[in-house]
């Protein structure tokens, strides 16, 4: 796959390799990924803050607080 821009700059396409060896012959030129995600993949997305899977706090014991609780008991 590759990513290609018209001259112009108005039409950024991912296309198959060969579909963009025939658009290169027709004036398109070869971009990187990045500028493809920024300008036509991640256009209508939200940009709302998701909360990360690291911060979400467990309430499940620890082996260690186990352990203790076992050993206060006796």
């Amino acid at each position: 796959m590759k990513c290609m821009m018209s001259v112009d700059g108005n039409n950024i396409v991912r296309v198959s390799d060969d579909r963009a060896a025939k658009l290169y012959h027709e004036g398109f030129r070869y971009v990187s990924k990045s500028i493809w995600k920024e300008k036509v993949r991640d256009v209508n997305k939200s940009t709302e803050e998701k909360t990360p899977k690291g911060n979400i706090k467990s309430n499940k014991m620890s082996k260690a607080q186990k352990r203790h609780m076992r050993n206060s008991n006796k």
